[in-house]
């Protein structure tokens, strides 16, 4: 079993095959894991060092040489991350040659260009979490893991199954583009609900930090979160068994089982959990039940068809800002989330490839309040409103789905070894079929029952040479609920040295891109009479530029990446008074917002089991204009800190993995939103340190477990909302 595959370069060849005589020289770079590495570069020099030509591995890994009229040459394989490799070769077939990973890993990923491209080769701020790191940190919830992306802030109003929000470098919470294997999650308007998003089943993140509309149409305003689910392993046929069970703190239990598997052309992985907790609050306890499977076909090389299902179900109580109030004793929430989605992936030629994809997603919200709990002043410390709250009984449905077609070709042109450059053009055209329906059943109001349909073209052009990679990129989305929008993006990644040196590689990047959000379903379509929906509204929309700068050093065993950003948000969706007596209002795009800053990440991997990650960032974010006439603007946006980072640890040493982070958040503006006097206006920094640990008592025994907290810090996400102190949680998990 190799130990060994994060921490050096080693190419072997499977097998001892013959060396045919002929003038053709072909092969598939691949790394440890048996994943095709596309878009390494391959050189074949005569024996005396002469290039004689170069190429680039295509999607699926492979490279080919023709017109090769000697016996012998030398045959090298590069690609940043991985030691430059050479050897002396015959023309002729050669197996699989495999590519292991340099202490500081080269990835490839797809959500950036939506092709599978190295990062070494991509200008956009991307951070990827994946496999084992994902493993070791045992999270139940994925906003968990994302506090770790550098630019990015978490807000939880709470325990588990709480609302939770994600800000990217000073965008609103519904400025993420969220997907699950290229399934969109987003309800429409943007909306993305962290809380019933759990870990079960997840494989690997990709977080694109900018506006990425280009690629992906509305939603992408300040970021692409897409989650991979786990696939089928061909270590084995026979069926790879998991169980595990674990519990804690507040009541706090966990079990899952999961399979998967390959059999021939044909690979699945499933799994089942379910989690409870009663929280630290009063009336917060938390029940859900997840599914995740994938299922896939190759019947041949090159072409695959993949099934991916997700189901979630949650009930959690929302005793609501118990840090000035009572705990409300009957409210709820009740979420049930179902996605599927089916692709089609072909090879046609060498040098052309497509794919084909529909999926549905589908999110019914229930929030109910059943229980009049009496009069209350909100109190905090010294503070007093002055007057007194009241309860009230609600029922509120909130049901969504979004149908969504893509069609994507993708054609490779030309070679880079006569100066013209490697030439990759993407044609890809999107179709989303948005409804949502919502009412609030206790007032018998008319529902909101609408719909949408959308429709986006994207051109893509990604120009590849030896040391520059220029991409350019476009789409027209033409909405049902604002017309036409044309979105540009560009970016290009400059190499100054290919990176032997103890220095490393140098990599210069820069970007520019335009992002839109179209207006969510109230906003549009509301049927009050108090405030009703305004469907001339036009698109929130972002600018952002970006330029920076990835230093590897210590020979690959640490990178330096610095990233300054300036983003700009404009036409903001507010709501306006326009009448008394009795008041009403609609919605208008009137308000403007504007961030800048950097981000700073620092990787250093020493040993070969030892691994450390730190983030820093600096934001500027704040409001240019608002809706209310009474602001002049220039105050800082609610609840971005000037100031976050993390620093996390990996230890892996035979039978013990430990994994560590320190998430730190700086203090920041906010709002206790129950009129407490003197007004709370800002919100205390804060640190949370967490450690999770596992030994292995046997191949198929493991025992693991959580700290989380450590420091007891006392602190709040969100004003109102206590979040958990000190917790812990253990457990067993046999796999065979």
């Amino acid at each position: 079993m190799l130990r060994t595959a994060g921490l050096c370069l080693f190419v072997s060849i499977f097998s001892h095959s013959l060396w045919s005589q002929t003038d053709t020289l072909s092969g598939t770079v691949m790394d440890a894991t048996q994943a095709v590495l596309p878009r390494a570069t391959v050189r074949v020099l005569t024996e005396s060092g002469t290039e004689i030509s170069r190429t680039l591995t295509d999607t699926q890994g492979r490279f080919q040489f023709d017109g090769l009229s000697q016996t012998m040459y030398t045959l090298e394989v590069s690609l940043i991350g991985f030691e430059k490799w050479g050897r002396s070769v015959r023309p002729g077939k050669l197996a699989n040659l495999i590519l292991l990973l340099a202490p500081v890993r080269e990835r490839i990923v797809v959500t950036a260009t939506r092709t599978e491209a190295p990062t070494s080769q991509i200008a956009s701020s991307i951070t990827v979490l994946e496999g084992e790191e994902i493993a070791a940190r045992q999270e139940i919830s994925a906003s968990e893991i994302l506090q770790l992306i550098p630019g990015a802030i978490v807000v939880r109003t709470g325990g588990l199954g709480n609302f939770t929000s994600l800000f990217i470098r000073g965008g609103e919470g519904d400025y993420n583009k969220v997907l699950l294997d290229g399934i969109p999650l987003n309800e429409p308007g943007g909306t993305f609900q962290f809380d019933s998003l759990t870990m079960e089943n997840i494989e690997r993140i990709e977080v694109v930090r900018g506006p990425q509309s280009a690629l992906f149409g509305s939603d992408a305003m300040s970021s692409v979160v897409q989650l991979f689910t786990k696939r089928g392993s061909s270590e084995t046929r026979r069926p790879r068994i998991s169980l595990s069970l674990e519990g804690g703190k507040y009541e706090t239990w966990r079990g899952r089982t999961g399979i998967s598997g390959n059999l021939g052309h044909f690979d699945y992985s499933t799994n089942f959990a379910r989690v409870e907790t009663s929280n630290q609050e009063p009336h917060n306890d938390f029940r859900s039940n997840n599914f995740s499977g994938n299922f896939g076909y190759s019947p041949k090389p090159g072409t695959d068809i993949r099934l991916v299902l997700r189901g979630t179900s949650n009930r959690v109580g929302t005793p609501g800002n118990t840090a000035f109030a009572r705990p409300d004793r009957g409210s709820t929430l009740h979420k049930t989330d179902g996605a599927a989605g089916i692709s089609l992936r072909n090879q046609t030629t060498p040098s052309w490839d497509q794919q084909v994809r529909y999926t549905f997603a589908r999110s019914r919200q229930v929030s109910r309040d059943t229980i009049l709990d009496p009069p209350y002043v909100p109190q905090f410390e010294d503070r007093s409103a002055p007057f007194q709250f009241f309860d009230f009984p609600s029922d509120f449905l909130n049901d969504t789905r979004r149908r969504h077609f893509s069609y994507q070709s993708n054609v490779r042109l030309d070679s880079i070894e006569r100066g013209y450059g490697l030439h990759l053009l993407t044609f890809l055209f999107d179709w989303d079929h948005e409804q949502g329906f919502l009412q609030d059943r206790i007032a018998n109001s008319s529902p909101t029952d609408a719909q949408r349909d959308n429709f986006g073209w994207v051109m893509q052009h990604q120009a590849i040479w030896r040391n520059l990679v220029f991409t350019n990129g476009v789409r027209m989305e033409d909405n049902d609920g604002f017309g036409l929008a044309v979105v540009p993006r560009t970016s290009l990644a400059l190499t100054l040295q290919p990176g032997q040196s103890i220095w490393g590689a140098t990599k210069l990047k820069f970007n520019f891109g335009l992002g839109i959000k179209e207006p969510t379903m109230i906003e549009s379509f509301s049927p009050s009479p108090s405030f009703p929906g305004n469907p001339d509204l036009n698109p929130e929309r972002a600018r952002s530029f970006d330029f920076g700068i990835e230093q590897r050093f210590w020979r690959n065993f640490g990178k330096l990446d610095l990233t300054w950003f300036q983003h700009s948000y404009r036409d903001l969706v507010s709501f306006l008074v326009t009448g008394f007596n009795p008041t009403r209002g609609s919605f208008f795009n009137v308000a403007e917002n504007k961030a800048s800053g950097a981000e700073v990440t620092l990787e250093l991997n020493p040993l070969r089991s030892f691994r450390t990650r730190v983030t820093y960032t600096y934001l500027d974010a704040e409001t240019v204009r608002t809706s209310n006439p009474t602001d002049p603007g220039g105050l800082s946006l609610i609840r971005r800190p000037r100031h976050s980072g993390s620093f996390s640890v990996y230890w892996n040493r035979d039978r013990i993995t430990l994994s560590s982070d320190l998430v730190f958040v700086g203090s920041r503006r906010d709002n206790d939103f129950s009129f407490l006097q003197p007004a709370l206006t800002s919100n205390e920094g804060y640190s949370k340190l967490d450690l999770d640990w596992m030994y292995r008592l046997q191949p198929a025994l493991t025992l693991f477990g959580t700290f989380e907290n450590i420091l007891n810090e006392k602190y709040m996400e969100a004003l109102g909302f206590p979040a958990l102190r000190f917790t812990y949680r253990s457990g067993i998990r046999l796999e065979f």
